[in-house]
């Protein structure tokens, strides 16, 4: 059933169009990822859904009574406003109740008749149930308590919160409200990883549709059922999560730069048969071929309109240094290394004790308030006399050079450019550094850019740059991918893999975590212990919160049995569907392959139209069989 639609959407800022017809539907039940780079306009569209911003061109439809909620991530655009958290349709609802019950026993008292009245407040009370009152308070404390924020359900004043409580605090009332679509723009900038997975779990099972721009592709994969990607004003549709994504873009970029390249070749032979006919004087001949030549033109500029664009793409490959030494000698030993608070008896983190070896790359993972950032300024020595109420001792080599990089990235001088940052930072020539800037996306003009005029996510990108090209033996990094892409998280991902120095990081990308942690320091209360990956850390954590006593599990009844009886025919009947299926996908692919192998051959020499024609499709057909083979093989 559809909620919403949107139609031709197109919006320009300046001489950029940042939206070119973008067209899309949102049906009830859908969960869908919206991606992009940073500025591509994900939260422009959102915007204009809302009714904030008027596109150019194009209509947004809300079909019948849809009500659509919205989260900024701008905090500026937040209302916490009044002395309470409850939507003002349920606080005029409870008004209306009190006013008609106050009625009904006023007129009790003086012998009126009260049938009028008690018919009304019973429509109120139906309304207010019908709204979600009686249980809004429980569901809100809920959603409190699942973000991180407990006790503040009552309170009537929310102007002494962070600013990432009051997101949190938003963004609970939000989804309690149970709007028919919600739009989250970057609902995880602010949650701890306990908060990410009951935002989750509660997002998996949402009655209604869910709509979110997010750069966390661990969070995709659990919750989205489709990705929507837009790219050069242009969106397009993917089935499933981040994995699935990847899987479908691969083949589809495959496939289409195949097509490009026929086209490009076939237009080349065009053209030098143009040229002949135009040298021999046969210019009937030399006619039919320039609309040859136009129609191939047509089909090629339509070809690579489909392919990703690749303005601002961060790209960078890490250039260790030779390194003396074991790669797994230790440089990095703590012992007994703790925290107390300022003024206190009481222990931010237990104390620890671990080591860390040449090449080692290892993540501090743990909720907000453990004590990550504490321990890795305590690791680095970057706080100086500042953490005065640790303990303990920090052994490291001597002839270790250290790099830092924290959430907010400082710069002496703000009004260098990006270009003289770098070369005052390193030993290195005018074009080496314009190459490497380019890699991390500053390309062109964006090279001489003040620092005062970058964005976060571009500071970042700079500093990491800056970083890289001193290649210290130790990184000590503080949240690197907070500000930055998909895209350019994976580049730093394959970089950080690649990096010959150790790695001390703290991070709460599990998608991060994953790929390059060889070890995670997970905290749990006030201690922190060494686990081998993210997932051990998490499984020990939701363990030591469960109770150890496992309920004895009741025994089976007949009825329980006929049932799973019954599910296991039918699973044996829909295996062998997919197994059918799957025969017939591997059938078909055969066949176009061959087909394409056979109108390949033609490409150096007669090639017509309709031979492109038939390449093409053929290419969208293997594509689509292709993504629907490794989804009946993964089911």
């Amino acid at each position: 059933m559809p909620l919403l639609t949107l139609n031709n959407i197109t919006m320009n800022y300046g001489p950029r169009r940042i939206l070119d017809g973008v067209s899309f539907r949102v049906n009830k039940g859908d969960r869908i990822a919206f991606i992009g780079d940073n500025g591509a306009g994900k939260s422009t569209l959102f915007k204009i859904i809302k009714g904030t911003l008027t596109p150019d061109d194009g209509e947004v439809i809300l079909h019948g009574n849809t009500i659509a909620g919205y989260l900024s991530q701008n905090m500026d655009e937040q209302d916490l406003s009044g002395a309470t958290l409850k939507p003002s349709n349920l606080v005029d609802l409870e008004l209306k109740i009190e006013t008609v019950s106050s009625k009904i026993s006023h007129a009790s008292e003086t012998g009126e008749d009260t049938d009028g009245l008690v018919n009304e407040l019973s429509k109120l009370q139906s309304l207010y149930e019908a709204s979600g009152g009686y249980d809004y308070e429980y569901r809100l404390k809920d959603a409190l308590a699942g973000l991180g924020l407990k006790g503040i359900h009552d309170r009537d004043d929310f102007t002494d919160l962070s600013g990432g409580e009051k997101m949190r605090v938003c963004l609970a009332r939000l989804i309690v409200d149970r709007p028919d679509v919600l739009l989250l723009d970057e609902p995880t900038n602010h949650l701890d990883m306990e908060a990410v997975e009951w935002l989750e779990n509660f997002l998996s099972s949402y009655g209604g549709a869910v709509f979110v721009i997010t750069h966390d592709r661990h969070f995709i994969d659990q919750v989205a059922t489709k990705v929507i990607e837009l790219d050069g004003g242009h969106i397009t549709e993917y089935k499933g999560g981040y994995t699935d994504y990847k899987e479908q873009k691969e083949h589809f970029i495959k496939s289409q730069s195949l097509v490009t390249k026929a086209l490009e070749e076939e237009l080349a032979r065009q053209l030098d048969v143009k040229q002949t006919m135009l040298s021999h004087r046969n210019i009937s001949g030399y006619h039919q071929r320039e609309k040859m030549v136009a129609k191939i033109e047509e089909q090629l500029e339509e070809a690579r309109s489909k392919l990703p664009s690749g303005f601002a793409k961060m790209s960078f490959t890490a250039q260790p240094l030779e390194r003396t030494g074991r790669s797994d000698r230790i440089i990095l030993q703590t012992k007994d290394l703790a925290m107390k608070f300022e003024d206190s008896d009481t222990n931010l983190f237990d104390p620890l004790s671990f080591e860390v070896t040449a090449d080692e790359k290892l993540f501090l993972a743990g909720p907000n308030g453990c004590g990550k950032t504490t321990l890795l300024k305590l690791l680095s020595g970057h706080a100086g006399e500042k953490l005065s109420g640790s303990s303990g001792t920090v052994l490291i080599g001597s002839a270790q050079s250290m790099g830092y990089m924290e959430q907010f990235v400082p710069f002496d001088d703000e009004e260098m450019t990006c270009f003289d940052e770098l070369v005052s930072r390193s030993d290195i020539g005018t074009t080496e550094a314009r190459t490497l800037l380019a890699r991390f996306g500053f390309k062109g003009d964006d090279a001489f850019k003040k620092i005062s005029m970058l964005s976060g996510g571009e500071r970042s990108r700079l500093y990491l740059c800056c970083l890289l090209r001193e290649n210290p033996d130790v990184l000590f990094l503080d949240e690197p991918t907070n500000h930055l892409d998909i895209n350019s998280r994976e580049i730093l991902e394959d970089a950080i893999k690649e990096y010959s120095g150790a790695v001390i990081c703290v991070s709460h990308d599990r998608f991060f975590i994953d790929k390059c942690a060889d070890k995670v320091l997970g905290f749990k209360d006030k201690k922190a212990e060494l686990y081998d990956s993210y997932y051990y850390y998490r499984k020990a954590v939701q363990q030591s919160d469960t109770s150890s006593q496992v309920p004895e599990e009741a025994p089976k009844t007949e009825n329980e049995n006929t049932v799973r009886n019954a599910n296991r025919a039918l699973g044996r009947k829909e295996s062998a569907k997919r197994r059918q299926r799957i025969a017939d996908i591997e059938k078909e692919t055969t066949r176009l392959e061959a087909e394409q192998k056979e109108l390949e051959a033609k490409f150096g020499g007669s090639c017509s139209s309709e031979d492109l024609k038939r390449y093409e499709d053929n290419a969208n057909k293997l594509s689509a069989l292709y993504d629907e083979y490794f989804e009946l093989n993964e089911d």
